[in-house]
């Protein structure tokens, strides 16, 4: 099994993405290259040289794996576009190196960036392989997302303030007779739906956090919360517009949206274990 770099960059926050061979140019990125040349020199067992530097047969198997893995067909055209490239790469290499770029400081520590990255990668698909997630583990994860969206969604409105004082006058003008869809452009803290009169469309209650959910949840159509509901994020004045029954959806289209996830968590433990058990120091 495969990790895709957006499951490892979520689960590290790696600075330096690993790299992806483009379909048609099959240009690699510079952290490619370095960490290729930085890794454990691979047996010279190529057909092609460039200045008498043999370009391994491994640097091909590499590009042509990538080539897999973006869907890309093997073709006589596809091997010949790799093979330039390998040259390319290999010309522009050796003029760096005879610049002295490869001494330099900088561009030394992109290179170990790179091959750390590469190696990085291998290490968890080689985790990824040894531990693969099981559909039964999907499946409780999914059971437990079912669960907590529930079998509703609401179509809401909401004003967000900063205090208790604030939401207590907004529910007093309500309660006058005022437009709630006016307070919450007027008043709101919340930029995804104050200028929408503090319009939050269609969701289910699990998607907010318990608070507001569970304020939700007790609403009426065309019912306001006759308190402040206070949330990490300030004090909400909320409004149910209307409710509709929802239907979760079905395990086998969202599998794979689990799986990720399970990659991710797996991951962070990882990483976090690791991280307790090293020797860490500042100076």
């Amino acid at each position: 099994m495969q990790l895709t770099m957006k499951t490892l960059a979520l689960a590290v926050a790696l600075a330096v993405s690993a790299p992806v061979l483009t379909t048609n140019a099959f240009a690699q990125t510079k952290a490619k290259k370095a960490g290729t040349e930085a890794a454990a020199t691979p047996k010279a067992e190529g057909k092609t040289s460039v200045n008498g530097v043999i370009i391994p047969q491994a640097f091909f198997d590499a590009m042509n794996k990538e080539r897999e893995a973006s869907g890309q067909a093997a073709s006589p055209e596809i091997n010949a576009a790799i093979r330039d490239e390998l040259i390319n790469r290999e010309v522009l290499a050796q003029a760096a190196a005879k610049r002295g770029l490869d001494k330099d400081a900088a561009v030394a520590a992109q290179m170990r960036i790179a091959a750390q990255t590469v190696l990085i990668r291998a290490f968890f698909e080689d985790h990824a392989k040894v531990n693969p997630v099981t559909d039964a583990q999907l499946k409780t994860m999914y059971d437990g997302f079912v669960a907590q969206m529930g079998d509703k969604e609401y179509k809401a409105r909401h004003v967000l303030v900063d205090t208790e004082e604030e939401a207590k006058t907004i529910i007093a003008q309500l309660g006058r007779g005022e437009s709630f869809e006016k307070l919450a452009k007027d008043k709101s803290k919340d930029p995804g739906s104050k200028d929408n009169g503090g319009d939050l469309d269609w969701g289910p209650a699990g998607r907010y956090v318990p608070e507001f959910g569970n304020a939700l949840r007790a609403l009426q159509k065309g019912q306001t919360t006759s308190n402040a509901i206070k949330t990490q994020f300030g004090w909400h004045v909320i409004r149910l517009d209307d409710s509709r029954d929802m239907k979760p959806p079905k395990f086998d289209d969202v599998k794979d949206n689990f799986r990720q996830r399970a990659q991710q968590e797996t991951i962070a433990r990882l990483v976090q274990e690791l991280r307790s058990k090293a020797k860490i120091e500042e100076k």
